[in-house]
């Protein structure tokens, strides 16, 4: 078990999940919210929000596809919940980094996944506490990149990458704010 840190950063899926598996090292944000959600460097959890679009998934499966990395499917990357811990080393607002593409950017060491703790989320740093339940599966998450959605074909070909007609597009961001 790992040692976690009492203040968190909600990050969507798949991109929590390539943060506390030590693949992605920058979280972009903008200048606004890390004003706004009093970042700064030190020891963070990464919480794993509840949101997940299918054309988010798709097109950060793909990102992260380019890069070598694998990610697992979204049925099986957990949300609402806190996943891991990291460091956060520096605030930049350029870098070299092929994760950086933001006004600013987190960046991140000392990755650890941890077992998933149920939590509800907030925007910017927050105090986490265990609470809430983990996101329910949606239908499309079961049947993501499934031949007619046949989980038994999945299975004969895991080490297949998913497939894409074309290479997604990334989504817009949504302008409405909440908690995730």
């Amino acid at each position: 078990m790992i040692d976690l840190p009492a203040i968190a950063l909600s990050v969507r899926q798949p991109w929590a999940w390539a943060i506390v598996a030590g693949h992605k090292k920058i979280e972009n944000r903008s200048t606004g919210s890390i004003a706004a959600g009093n970042m700064r460097t030190g020891r963070i959890a990464i919480h794993a929000a509840s949101g997940l679009k299918e054309d988010e998934f798709r097109w950060g499966h793909w990102r992260l596809m380019r890069h070598g990395v694998s990610c697992p499917r979204p049925d099986a990357l957990v949300r609402s919940a806190i996943i891991g811990a990291v460091d956060v080393v520096d605030i930049v607002s350029e870098s070299d980094s092929e994760w950086f593409g933001g006004e600013k950017g987190l960046v991140l060491a000392n990755a650890e996944m941890c077992d998933p703790i149920p939590c509800v989320g907030a925007l910017g740093y927050f105090a986490w506490t265990q609470s809430g339940t983990f996101s329910e599966v949606k239908p499309w998450m079961r049947s993501y990149d499934l031949p007619s959605g046949d989980a038994q074909t999945g299975e004969l070909f895991p080490e297949l990458p998913p497939s894409f007609e074309h290479d997604p597009t990334r989504p817009r961001r949504s302008t409405k704010r909440g908690r995730d």
